[in-house]
């Protein structure tokens, strides 16, 4: 309900993280890869408590403040900061019949077939994902991060030592600290990608952090569910485009059909 935007109740990392640790664990420590939200919800509450500080305030005085991030904040409710993008999603009667029933009726304004969910507090991603930017915050971020700025050489290099995401594939996606690198035809990139109900995000940088870019999708559920092939195609197309650009290569041209 929270992710509808139909609970509008302020979740601490606290609760977040009793949310995930009551499931059973996947597989045990150290043998196996798998996202989880709950490890960010896990990282969150530990921040909290060791230094008796918020997770909106950390962010402010250690990274948004140090590195001018004057748009980057920690959104614990559903309040914009200035202009922003809209995100939406399809109403129950358009939704894609693959999107199961509880992901079918969001909260907000109705607009020919799709819902404006852009008043839905994202605050629910808690460490995982509750922090809203800006493309020019977020280049400056990789840039400090991937240079070394941010944080001490040992720790980059432990949070750069990623495992593959499918072990059949050890030479495909990588997974780190945080951070995914990602073998592709104009080059290898890292950052992570990013998606709450109205927003699909990626964030690309090259190794060292001179070249970034970023990439907004203003809805999710078709890449949550898989339920849309032809935004699906576009979504890759652009980001093919959008990475070649960001290495100064040319973009590959698809093969002629047969």
């Amino acid at each position: 309900p929270s992710m509808l935007g139909r609970d509008r109740r302020r979740w601490t990392s606290a609760k977040l993280l009793a949310v995930g640790a009551k499931h059973d664990p996947l597989f045990a420590p150290g043998t196996k890869w798998s996202y989880s939200n709950t490890n960010y919800a896990a990282l969150g509450a530990v921040l909290e408590r060791v230094t008796g500080a918020s997770l909106a305030d950390l962010l402010r005085d250690r990274i948004a403040r140090p590195l001018n991030l004057k748009h980057t904040y920690y959104a614990t409710d559903a309040a914009w900061r200035g202009p922003h993008a809209h995100g939406y999603e399809p109403d129950a009667a358009h939704m894609p019949p693959g999107v199961p029933a509880e992901f079918r009726n969001f909260a907000g304004a109705r607009h020919h077939g799709h819902v404006d969910v852009s008043d839905n507090s994202p605050g629910w991603g808690g460490a995982a994902g509750a922090v809203v930017s800006t493309t020019r915050d977020w280049s400056r971020f990789n840039t400090a991060l991937m240079s070394g700025k941010l944080l001490p050489a040992a720790q980059l290099a432990q949070m750069r030592a990623t495992v593959p995401m499918d072990p059949q594939q050890p030479d495909g996606l990588g997974y780190g600290l945080g951070i995914q690198t990602v073998p592709h035809p104009c080059g290898t990139f890292w950052g992570h990608e990013g998606g709450i109900p109205g927003y699909v995000a990626t964030s690309s940088t090259d190794r060292t952090g001179t070249r970034s870019a970023t990439l907004l999708i203003s809805t999710e559920m078709w890449a949550e569910f898989e339920t849309d092939p032809k935004i699906a195609k576009a979504a890759q197309a652009l980001q093919m485009a959008v990475t070649c650009t960001m290495f100064g290569k040319p973009v590959p041209t698809a093969a002629p059909a047969s």
